[in-house]
């Protein structure tokens, strides 16, 4: 591998590990640069998949503080994520990418658009919890259960594609818990790693061989790093300023997906 190209996909690592600690959308920057350096498609994707679970680790590491008290929720929603990742890997190595892709970019607009809502279906919640005498943090049994498949479909997304995987995690989340921006990311943070984690060792398994082992390794490193500046700064973000960073990515994500 020619020395410029290994400094191009360790540096697009750096920048996916980043993105993907504060937004989740760092497959944008990582999966186009392995497929503008000649790698096939589904050989991009599956590098990809592995050499980013680096990042999710340091990302994830780097929010651990905001995890607390969400373990009962996420009791639910990780097994979800496990199931839905694996659906999606099993996907990616049967069927052809562009049945696929087609769908992505309407789910990206959808996801965008609940992310601006967010605050005022956040509100909306608020007020009928007050109205029926409930505490703001309850989650009724219907919304738990819309969290759990939305957590799940995003899954079979993630295991599949893992492209904007963290903003359809923010969207679901945003319109359904009575939680702040920064806690939600923690919680897209440990839920993407466990869908790429899943995804990854299904490729290892099953395509081995068809994995590029050092654009992986290039992306492992430089997604290590990317985590932990990502979280150490991100996590300092307002919420408002959060919303805008996941807006302008997913944009920036959708231009790129719908021209390349």
């Amino acid at each position: 591998m020619p020395v410029v190209d290994m400094i191009l996909i360790a540096l697009a690592g750096v920048g996916a590990g980043a993105i993907n600690a504060v937004v989740g959308s760092g497959t944008l920057i990582t999966f186009p640069t392995l497929v503008a350096l000649g790698y096939p498609p589904v050989t991009s994707t599956m590098s990809n998949a592995v050499g980013l679970v680096a990042g999710g680790i340091s990302g994830t590491w780097g929010y651990r503080r905001e995890l607390r008290g969400q373990w009962d929720r996420l009791k639910w929603q990780m097994p979800a994520s496990l199931v839905g990742a694996a659906g999606g890997a099993w996907l990616l190595l049967h069927l052809p990418e562009k049945v696929f892709i087609t769908v992505v970019p309407v789910l990206l607009i959808g996801a965008l658009i609940l992310v601006v809502a967010g605050p005022r279906i956040q509100a909306w919640a608020r007020r009928r919890s007050e109205a029926a005498g409930r505490s703001l943090e309850h989650i009724t049994r219907g919304r738990l259960i819309a969290l759990i498949a939305g957590t799940f479909v995003v899954g079979v997304y993630g295991g599949y594609f893992t492209a904007a995987q963290g903003i359809l995690l923010i969207a679901v989340m945003g319109a359904l818990l009575p939680e702040d921006m920064q806690r939600m990311n923690a919680a897209k943070n440990l839920l993407s790693l466990i869908v790429n984690v899943v995804a990854a060792l299904a490729y290892v398994l099953v395509a081995f061989d068809r994995i590029s082992w050092p654009a992986a390794g290039l992306i492992a490193v430089g997604s290590l790093l990317g985590g932990f500046l990502g979280a150490h700064y991100g996590r300092r973000l307002s919420p408002n300023a959060l919303r805008v960073v996941i807006v302008v990515v997913g944009l920036i994500g959708l231009y790129r997906l719908v021209t390349v």
